[in-house]
C-alpha cells in the first residue's frame, strides 16, 4: 500500500518504471481525444467540480487512462470525497501513476499522471481515508470506466 511518504519519494527521487510507454505528438492526441480530454490530459487542464460524468458513478470496473487505456484505479477503492472530482485511495499498481511536484497557482501540490503516456490526471493529497490516508483527486475526462460485467449481464 502506497503512503504519502512513498508519493513524496517518487515525486523527488524518480518514479517507478511503467510496464510500457505510449508516446504521440499533440496532433496525434488531438485526433484521438475530445477537445475537453485533450485540454485536460495533454495541457494539464481541469474540469469544474461536480461536472464530470464519473464523479458520482460507482459502477463496478476499472478506471483506465482516457488516452492509452492503461488501468489506473479500481472501483473498489473509489470514495466520495465531497470535492466534486472522482477520488481514489490507491492506484491499481504501484507503477501505474507518475508523480511530479506542482508549484502552480501559488501552492505546492503533487500532480499525478498516467505513467504510460504522461496524461495529466489530477493531484494526490494526504487527506484521504485510512489506511493509506491518500486522496487521488482525478478529472473524469482523464478516465474511462471499463465496466465489469457479471455472467448474467452478457
Amino acid at each position: 500500500m502506497l503512503t504519502w511518504k512513498d508519493v513524496i519519494h517518487f515525486s523527488t527521487a524518480g518514479n517507478p518504471e511503467p510496464d510500457r510507454r505510449v508516446e504521440k505528438s499533440d496532433a496525434e492526441w488531438q485526433e484521438l481525444l475530445t477537445p475537453a480530454q485533450f485540454r485536460i490530459t495533454r495541457k494539464k487542464g481541469t474540469e469544474a467540480p461536480h461536472s464530470g460524468a464519473l464523479c458520482s458513478s460507482y459502477e463496478a470496473g476499472k478506471y483506465a487512462c482516457a488516452c492509452c487505456e492503461t488501468p489506473l484505479f479500481d472501483s473498489t477503492i473509489k470514495f466520495d470525497s465531497g470535492t466534486g472530482w472522482p477520488s481514489f485511495t490507491q492506484p491499481i499498481t504501484q507503477n501505474a501513476i507518475k508523480y511530479e511536484k506542482d508549484h502552480s497557482y501559488g501552492m505546492i501540490r503533487v500532480e499525478v499522471m498516467c505513467n504510460t503516456c504522461d496524461a495529466h490526471l489530477g493531484h494526490v493529497f494526504p487527506d484521504g481515508p485510512p489506511p493509506s490516508g491518500l486522496r487521488y483527486c482525478i478529472n473524469s475526462e482523464s478516465l474511462e470506466l471499463l465496466k465489469t460485467t457479471t455472467p448474467n449481464e452478457q
